[in-house]
């Protein structure tokens, strides 16, 4: 796919969801993609969304879009519960997949889509924004390059008072979103990049009661046992009020050194490392200043390196990270801290894909 225009079909196109981001990509003089085709069920949005993005084809039909020959890569950015169907109809139509995190929100779905994605020869990308923050490189590079050593335990959380984002997106109570699955996703997937399979999670929750009528518990602890025998830890509290620190965190300890990365959207960030090696063991600190740009959600810049990984991963026949495998084992996760939530129990995580 060298040189050629990179045509994209968007699924669940709106002016204010995070699919908007990917009008930013014209901008990029070193990417290739075009907005081909659009889709979302209601028409009035998708006359917005057409004019708005200059796209030259719009459906309400998802089923259509996904098997439009003007399409080279389908993008899926509709609500958790429809990815699996969304991406499924994509891949049997013989298109790449790019799909917004969660990549589904049970287990079955995670391994019907890895048996798809294997038997089509697509490639399959889950846009997870936080391993593409500038932060969570240098943290992954100071990994890589053993000035940690080797690892002993990892932790991550993500906290967000997420009632403005119910009024945003009113889905997210009418359905209602599994926040175990779409947010603490971001926390299971990043410690995951450092530390391999998990073995075993016991998980406990709580609901909040912050917002009238949600159902389900939004405020979950999960520790983690990985097959390697470090151990984990992540917290995803969402029906709270936003506490005094940042939106989201990874925290690294390693026999030769401790790291702490730092995450708040659209606000500065910030990397902590101490190294054993040096005497004094005082922190040294990179801050980041904030990416920002005029989108729904704020985050272009990390959509716009996910995508440029994309692209190379086309060009050069290379599996995306975090691709199909390493989402479902992720998922997995996530299946079995529910089984531990409604039994009590220590479950094992499934990574059998």
């Amino acid at each position: 796919m060298n040189n050629d225009v990179i045509r994209l079909g968007i699924i669940g196109m709106s002016p204010t969801n995070m699919a908007s981001t990917f009008a930013l990509l014209k901008d990029e003089p070193d990417l290739r993609y075009d907005i081909a085709a659009v889709c979302t069920r209601r028409q009035e949005v998708l006359d917005q969304c057409m004019q708005q993005f200059d796209v030259p084809f719009g459906t309400v039909d998802y089923r259509e879009l996904a098997e439009c020959d003007d399409v080279d890569v389908v993008c899926v950015f509709t609500p958790d519960h429809l990815h699996g169907d969304h991406c499924a109809a994509a891949i049997e139509a013989g298109k790449h997949v790019v799909c917004t995190k969660p990549m589904v929100a049970s287990l079955e779905e995670a391994r019907r889509l890895v048996d798809l994605v294997r038997e089509h020869g697509v490639k399959f990308l889950v846009g997870e924004t936080m391993r593409f923050d500038r932060q969570f490189y240098m943290a992954k590079k100071l990994f890589d390059d053993g000035d940690l050593g080797e690892l002993i335990a990892i932790e991550s959380y993500y906290v967000h008072d997420l009632r403005a984002v119910f009024e945003l997106t009113p889905w997210r109570l009418t359905v209602p979103q599994d926040f175990l699955y779409g947010g603490c996703c971001h926390s299971v997937d990043a410690i995951r990049a450092f530390a391999g399979d998990v073995d075993t999670v016991h998980a406990i929750a709580i609901r909040g009661n912050l917002v009238e009528g949600y159902p389900l518990e939004d405020n979950f602890f999960l520790n983690l046992k990985f097959k390697s025998g470090v151990i984990g830890r992540v917290s995803g509290l969402y029906g709270i009020i936003h506490p005094p620190t940042p939106m989201m965190q990874v925290g690294i300890y390693g026999t030769r050194g401790s790291l702490q990365t730092e995450f708040t959207d659209n606000e500065p960030g910030q990397v902590r490392v101490v190294l054993d090696k040096l005497v004094d063991h005082k922190p040294l600190v990179a801050d980041f200043e904030p990416e920002t740009d005029l989108s729904a959600y704020g985050l272009g810049a990390a959509v716009i390196r996910y995508m440029r990984h994309f692209q190379d991963c086309l060009d050069n026949d290379l599996e995306p990270v975090p691709g199909v495998v390493e989402s479902a084992k992720t998922m997995a996760v996530i299946a079995a801290a529910w089984e531990s939530i409604e039994t009590g129990q220590v479950v094992a995580a499934f990574n059998e894909f």
